[in-house]
């Protein structure tokens, strides 16, 4: 299909789904979504023209992964989105199977994606071409086909192209596979945007002091925050090691020195972003401001992506709240960015409470979209724990100086968990949507996001210990303008 009719396809079931979008409590009241059918990569995050642009992989035609377009939101502040039409959709043969993910930069006023062209040849083999397409006023694109082939010793898993400009130099890192079936990040420069030459390996398994680590890296990102550079990757095939690496596929991060004259990085251990149920593929950008900032898929292909219950109204997955990295020591830390505040509609509860040896919950607190700070102050407890609409338990043990999730399974409705070390728990920052959670530990330290699904009459929040703890309370009901 050309593109007009791709176009017209995918608006004619944004119409038709959005009777059952209306009716349904689960979704989201402040984060990003698709009008229908499945979300999952955020792409080309950008600050353009005065407005953010985030694209996202979009399949409008069904709750599953197929041939992805590129959905697109614009923003002035981050809080109030407006739909733009696809700005990618896989109409040439060099993307016939979808538009995979990719990046944005600005040049010379204009504005260039990247993005993975995916094909299924006539023998069911994938062929992979790293694409270009640009734009003058950041809504309509023009393609200008592949720009980068697959090199030799790869195989076609190989995608995700992240573009930023250094020095006067254009570099791309991309997500790879060997021939061996080890993860690797690559590095490919540029000067003119069009013309690429092959670097080699940046980043992988069995390589900078890397053990074995997984089969495949996706979704890629090196910037610099401070006198350091970052590399976000998203490995898969790497089994659970106790608290580590709990979900199925991970996302996280080296720190480390890059040279670009030798593409030389040393870089220290991986260490996840986030230690919950749903965050994948994440991405950042440098807003105008001077803010690094990040989204990543509040979502996850594992076993239980078929049993979400927003399949029914025909769309599944969001994207996380929009959070600015900062780097402290060896550690980067998650901030929900400023603007969040303006969500805010009624201070409900600011107040000093105790607990000993009970549960307690306020009326004022109750609610299914707010947001929460919690700063713990004495205590002689072995546990604290707080309950939230009958569906998921936050609990920290102060004998085990450990943070728990658990939630209620999409599938069963049995009770699973994630959980991380951490030495103390000293504040909590929780975002709560209709059917999803984002707390924040710490100031950032660690966070951890979850997807969930409760009875939309069921807003009890229940605060619970075991001992004595002193906790100060600050609740805000959210709502856009």
């Amino acid at each position: 299909m050309n593109q007009q009719e791709l176009h017209q396809l995918a608006s004619k079931k944004v119409e038709e789904n959005k009777p059952l979008i209306e009716k349904d409590s689960n979704r989201l009241q402040f984060h990003l979504m698709p009008p229908v059918g499945l979300l999952n990569d955020p792409n080309g995050l950008i600050h353009f023209n005065g407005l953010y642009h985030v694209f996202y992989q979009w399949n409008p035609f069904e709750t599953s992964h197929g041939a992805k377009f590129w959905g697109h939101y614009t923003s002035k502040d981050l809080i109030s989105w407006q739909e733009q039409p696809p700005a990618l959709v896989p109409s040439e043969w060099y993307e016939k199977n979808g538009c995979y993910s990719g990046s944005a930069v600005e040049h010379n006023g204009k504005m260039y994606l990247f993005y993975t062209g995916n094909v299924k040849n006539k023998n069911n083999e994938r062929e992979t071409y790293q694409c270009l397409a640009v734009s003058h006023d950041g809504i309509t694109f023009e393609k200008k086909g592949p720009v980068i082939f697959l090199p030799e010793d790869y195989t076609p898993h190989f995608r995700d192209p992240k573009v930023w400009q250094q020095d006067g130099i254009w570099y791309m890192v991309l997500g790879a596979q060997t021939e061996k079936e080890e993860g690797q990040v690559v590095l490919y420069a540029s000067m003119d945007l069009e013309n690429w030459e092959f670097k080699g390996p940046l980043a992988g398994g069995n390589l900078n002091g890397l053990g074995d680590f997984g089969y495949m890296w996706e979704c890629p990102d090196l910037f610099k925050l401070g006198t350091q550079d970052i590399l976000l990757a998203s490995p898969q095939g790497l089994e659970p090691e106790g608290h580590l690496y709990q979900n199925l596929f991970q996302s996280g991060y080296f720190i480390g020195k890059w040279k670009p004259e030798t593409n030389r990085y040393v870089h220290g251990d991986f260490i996840e972003l986030d230690r919950g149920f749903d965050f994948y593929a994440p991405q950042t950008f440098e807003d105008n401001h001077g803010r690094r900032l990040l989204y990543a898929w509040m979502g996850l292909t594992d076993e239980n992506e078929a049993f979400q219950p927003t399949i029914a109204n025909g769309w599944i997955h969001a994207l996380t709240l929009p959070r600015e990295l900062v780097l402290k020591g060896d550690k980067l830390y998650q901030k929900p960015v400023a603007e969040l505040t303006q969500l805010r509609k009624t201070h409900d509860f600011h107040q000093q409470v105790s607990l000993d040896n009970e549960a307690k919950s306020w009326t004022a607190i109750n609610g299914t979209v707010s947001e929460i700070y919690i700063e713990v102050g004495q205590h002689e407890v072995t546990c604290f724990e707080i309950n939230i609409r009958e569906n998921v338990k936050l609990s920290f043990n102060y004998v085990k100086s450990m943070i728990t999730l658990e939630r209620k399974s999409f599938k069963d409705g049995s009770p699973e968990s994630r959980s991380c070390q951490l030495p103390i728990l000293k504040e909590l920052h929780i975002f709560l949507d209709t059917s999803s959670i984002e707390i924040f530990l710490n100031g950032g330290q660690e966070v951890m996001t979850a997807r969930f699904f409760a009875e939309p009459t069921e807003q009890t929040i229940t605060f619970a210990s075991r001992g004595k703890v002193d906790l100060w309370i600050e609740k805000w009901s959210l709502q856009l303008s």
